[in-house]
């Protein structure tokens, strides 16, 4: 049996895969760019969508004459987005279970983000560090989402060939970095990428299903 015959690791992205975040993202960006004089329009919720805080900060300051450097951006942002975590986070449907399951069958499971260490641990606090083998927050490698580096990295301390192991996102630069490091992957939600295979909620994740994926079996119907 080949290394990526089986499954290793299931390595999660965490805003709106894992945890409900997105609208709180989506609030923390429009509070900084309300601050900054440039309001944001629908058109920017798309764009800024599963983007890691280095590129949105430079979409937001896109949009503004002059105003802080991106690092200030970045540092806004972060906060904005911290004091809403603060105020707690809800797992999205099927997570827990999902995560149960993995700890039962004796898989490791990792959390793979594009959002700031401090974002992360906040967030593992709430939903139980102890569920995860190991995070990859921004900043802990060179490269962001949509590099492959954080899945290359995830897969790596846990001494797991990458071809062995299935990423759960839900945004296109999740996806880009979960192929490009040559995981198996599944998207969540209603709008995936081209030919990737898709689930509506993780409650229709199961174990067998992920197996299918690292064995090149498509699950029917995702």
């Amino acid at each position: 049996m080949s290394s990526g015959d089986h499954l290793a690791a299931v390595l999660f992205d965490m805003d709106g895969t894992l945890v409900d975040t997105e609208g709180l993202w989506w609030d923390a960006c429009t509070e900084v760019a309300d601050g900054l004089g440039s309001p944001l329009g629908e058109a920017d919720r798309e764009a800024l969508f599963g983007l890691p805080v280095e590129d949105a900060a430079a979409h937001v300051l896109g949009r503004v004459n002059g105003g802080p450097g991106r690092s200030a951006v970045e540092a806004m942002l972060t906060g904005a987005f911290i004091r809403r975590i603060e105020g707690g986070v809800t797992m999205l449907p099927g997570a827990a279970a999902l995560l149960e399951a993995l700890r039962a069958a004796g898989i490791p499971a990792g959390l793979v983000s594009a959002s700031p260490r401090p974002v992360v641990d906040l967030v593992l606090e709430t939903v139980g560090r102890h569920r995860f083998r190991l995070s990859v927050a921004a900043g802990d490698g060179a490269r962001n989402k949509p590099a492959p580096d954080p899945y290359l990295a995830a897969a790596a301390r846990l001494g797991a060939d990458p071809a062995a192991c299935v990423v759960i996102e839900d945004s296109p630069a999740g996806v880009a970095s979960a192929r490009s490091a040559g995981c198996a992957v599944i998207a969540v939600g209603p709008a995936p990428p081209d030919g990737v295979p898709a689930v509506p909620t993780l409650e229709s994740v199961d174990l067998p299903m992920l197996r299918r994926l690292v064995s090149g079996r498509v699950p029917p119907g995702a």
